[in-house]
């Protein structure tokens, strides 16, 4: 996205340049310029992220309730070259781990509890990320019995519509929202238009790298940032034109 954007400023200014708008190409440049370093060095991604993170930087303990539900939001798949095999991406064991380990103090705390598995076929490999993770938290100790799967969302909106008629059918007293650190705020505001509410539990936390040369590392991050920012603009201008589907109340799942 960042690349983009500082491509079409290169572009643009080569063409007003040639047009003899020499003052426009400048500022172009000049943008291009800016840009490139407040991405690439660093500020700009740390800035995006950690105002993102800010809120789920420290882990609260959780007040159990009787019938707990941890939700386990997906993170991909990938098809491993040569095997075939179908398995979880790497940015989704950090999320399976911390949902594993919330389910393991919620035993041992003596409390019921269910891990939901939300995620469909996203990339098309033949296998739900649902079905994938399970099998992966089944190897980490969660009981078979204890996973609820939801093999058909597709995005992070979907996530949250198709977990409330799982969890109000389970009659969860207590949810909690297991996501990387960046993508809860998003989470949690999808999961409240339906009226989950629920605790965040941060599975990893993720930053900017100061340098004096542009990293590509920072670029990533920057668009990993502001895929997060365009997903809550996007749900605040649909709320407003009315184009979202009716909100939930509150507590009511």
């Amino acid at each position: 996205m960042t690349v983009n954007v500082l491509l079409v400023l290169i572009v643009l200014a080569v063409v007003l340049a040639r047009l003899k708008w020499r003052r426009c190409s400048r500022a172009l440049l000049a943008s291009a310029l800016i840009l490139l370093l407040a991405v690439g060095c660093g500020p700009l991604p740390i800035w995006l992220l950690a105002r993102l993170q800010s809120a789920y930087a420290v882990d609260t303990p959780v007040a159990w309730g009787q019938r707990n539900a941890i939700v386990l939001l997906g993170a991909g798949s990938v098809r491993v070259a040569g095997s075939g095999e179908v398995e979880a991406s790497l940015f989704a064991y950090g999320r399976i781990r911390k949902a594993a380990e919330q389910y393991r103090e919620c035993r041992r705390a003596g409390r019921e509890c269910k891990v939901e598995v939300s995620g469909g076929d996203v990339r098309g490999l033949g296998q739900p990320e649902a079905a994938i993770y399970a099998g992966d938290l089944q190897r980490l100790g969660v009981d078979a019995a204890d996973l609820l799967l939801e093999p058909r969302s597709m995005n992070t909106w979907q996530n949250a519509q198709f977990s409330g008629p799982l969890l109000k059918t389970y009659g969860a007293d207590r949810v909690l929202l297991v996501s990387s650190g960046y993508h809860l705020r998003r989470g949690m505001l999808y999961f409240a238009h339906f009226g989950i509410h629920a605790v965040p539990v941060r599975a990893d936390y993720v930053d900017g790298v100061w340098s004096w040369l542009p990293l590509s590392y920072n670029f990533a991050m920057a668009d990993l940032a502001l895929h997060e920012y365009a997903g809550i603009a996007r749900y605040h201008v649909y709320n407003a034109m009315g184009w979202n589907v009716q909100a939930t109340r509150s507590g009511a799942l």
